[in-house]
């Protein structure tokens, strides 16, 4: 009588199985495991690129020495070598009012008749009274000074024959038809103002300004503007130097050797 019976749980076993298989209540296979994320490399932060430094200014582009170069300083120790220079490419400015129809040199005058149209867009109406004057010229004028006031007086506001910067073909002394004329009152003009302000900017200075006489020799004449092309002009400007002397380290010039 036992074997039947265990025959009968063994169907009933035989039966569960089949039926876990196919109804799902076999238990369920472990879960495959979450793939791991890898971690991104870190990145070094990007520096910022620095700026390159601004070139050195080339304070021996030019010569100082040289009477045709536009950067020449002539002063009462420094005479123009040699004393009858004249420059070889005089022109004559074209387009405004020039006193004595005097020329300048072909750089110096483009550059000046830029200045005084910028002036004139101002509503500063503005005319050359001297520009390039010859040796002779200035042997003239000088010995008249003498004559007139003594060479002690005319040596303060008179340069000597060669050493005259008008000799350079790269002076403009300028007016405004008023009451200022080569005189110092005109450096507090609206015209004389707005010049000197914006020289550098078409590559002129005031060659001879106050309180530096004892350093360029001359009294001032805020009249009288240098043509020394806008890179050293506005090079003299960022530094705040007010002289051909001091920029070039030269020694001052308050009077003449002899």
């Amino acid at each position: 009588m036992a074997r039947p019976h265990r025959r009968l749980l063994g169907a009933a076993a035989l039966a569960c199985a089949a039926t876990l298989a196919l109804s799902g209540c076999a238990p369920e296979p472990d879960p495959a495991p979450a793939p791991t994320a890898t971690p991104e490399p870190s990145r070094a932060p990007t520096p910022t690129p620095e700026a390159a430094p601004a070139p050195e200014f080339d304070r021996t582009a030019h010569s100082i020495d040289d009477p045709a170069s536009v950067w020449v300083v002539s002063n009462k120790l420094r005479p123009l070598d040699p004393v009858d220079f004249a420059p070889a490419d005089l022109v004559m400015p074209e387009g405004v009012e020039n006193e004595f129809a005097q020329p300048l040199r072909a750089e110096a005058a483009r550059a000046v008749e830029a200045f005084i149209a910028a002036a004139a867009a101002e509503g500063h109406g503005v005319r050359i009274i001297s520009a390039y004057r010859d040796y002779a010229t200035q042997v003239s004028l000088y010995d008249g000074y003498v004559a007139r006031d003594g060479q002690e007086a005319a040596d303060t506001y008179s340069a000597r024959p060669g050493h005259s910067e008008h000799q350079t073909g790269l002076v403009v002394d300028l007016d405004d038809h008023g009451d200022c004329y080569l005189a110092a009152c005109f450096a507090d003009t609206p015209a004389g103002s707005w010049l000197a302000e914006h020289a550098a900017e078409h590559g002129f200075i005031v060659r001879y300004p106050a309180g530096k006489q004892e350093v360029t020799g001359f009294m001032p004449e805020p009249w009288h503007f240098r043509y020394v092309g806008t890179g050293l002009a506005q090079e003299m400007r960022s530094t705040g130097t007010a002289t051909l002397e001091e920029f070039f380290g030269l020694p001052a010039a308050p009077g003449y050797a002899a």
